[in-house]
């Protein structure tokens, strides 16, 4: 998936949408590479995309920008109790339901990077933690807006554009689910090669430097991190409308924990990494948890020492390295 990533890039400049066109194709075919895998867990793979929805907004502000963040899953969380309690309510559209979750998750991101990215290092990642747990709390003793422990249930969206009811087998929800990421992931890939963007970058790189040419880095910080809100908002909002529940494990510190690990497993500063890191650790858990329901955690565990150990920098930098040098072997046989 990084040399796809590769190819994109060298070749945007004779084709502007290489790297579009090669997101929605990559998207494609993991979604046709996971129904034949999980073609009686459709669920899974639903919920896999919501997540890896949270994944790409954290990496939007920890791979791009550089902030420390160990409290991303309030967006998430808080856009999903969003999207439910307004589908409660009567909003059953689900492309209704999205733009709620947008709405939710960019004001939560906005009023989180206000506070967040007004400090650097070790105070940005405790106040991270401490809102994090600030919305988790909130959660559990308003119970009648969230359900409390018990979570919020009875979320029945519409059939999708009238036509697609969400079934039991999870069919449509992961069609419209696929749709959404890919839709989602193209944009992003222009978004990141913007000029906002590129100096959001150079910001994560030295933001001194960025300063002294007269850029303004807070307020950029700010709107990368609505931005990223955003983004976690439609996977909360996919998150409440195909799972028909929210409970507290969607704003719980584990969860923000555990999309980090998906961020570093990958590769921070990278889409592809974001995309791939994801997909990869939420399979790898899936199979090995069902397979050894006692001693899966240690597997992980052993899976993420050996990422650390031998691609530092993230599975798909370690592709990218590999990639030309197989290349050229498969080349001179």
């Amino acid at each position: 998936m990084a040399g796809l990533s590769t190819l994109a890039k060298t070749s945007d400049r004779a084709f502007p949408f290489a790297a579009e066109l090669m997101g929605v194709l990559s998207i494609a075919a993991l979604g046709m590479l996971g129904f034949l895998l999980f073609p009686d867990d459709l669920a899974f793979l639903t919920r896999l995309i919501g997540i890896t929805l949270l994944v790409l907004s954290l990496d939007l502000v920890t791979g791009y920008c550089g902030v420390a963040t160990l409290g991303h899953a309030a967006l998430f969380g808080v856009s999903a109790y969003a999207v439910g309690n307004a589908c409660i309510g009567g909003i059953r559209e689900p492309i209704l339901l999205l733009g709620v979750g947008i709405i939710a998750g960019t004001i939560m991101g906005a009023i989180s990077g206000a506070l967040i990215t007004r400090f650097r290092g070790l105070p940005q990642l405790v106040l991270s933690i401490a809102i994090g747990q600030l919305v988790a709390a909130l959660a559990n003793k308003l119970s009648s807006v969230t359900g409390g422990s018990d979570g919020l249930s009875g979320i029945t969206p519409d059939p999708v554009l009238g036509l697609f009811r969400f079934d039991m087998y999870s069919r449509t929800a992961f069609t419209f689910s696929l749709i959404v990421l890919a839709v989602v992931f193209v944009l992003l890939l222009r978004f990141v090669r913007s000029p906002f963007g590129l100096l959001c970058r150079g910001i994560r790189d030295d933001d001194l430097r960025a300063q002294m040419i007269g850029a303004t880095v807070y307020p950029r910080l700010v709107i990368m991190y609505a931005v990223s809100g955003a983004v976690a908002g439609v996977g909360g909002a996919l998150n409440a409308m195909t799972a028909g529940v929210v409970g507290l494990d969607s704003v719980s510190f584990e969860r923000s924990a555990e999309v980090l690990v998906m961020l570093v497993l990958g590769g921070a500063g990278n889409l592809w990494g974001a995309l791939f890191g994801s997909v990869v650790f939420q399979i790898f858990e899936h199979i090995v948890s069902a397979t050894n329901p006692f001693h899966w955690m240690t597997l992980v565990g052993l899976l993420l020492i050996a990422i650390v150990l031998f691609a530092p920098r993230g599975l798909s930098h370690g592709v990218a390295v590999l990639w030309p040098k197989i290349f050229k072997r498969g080349g001179r046989a």
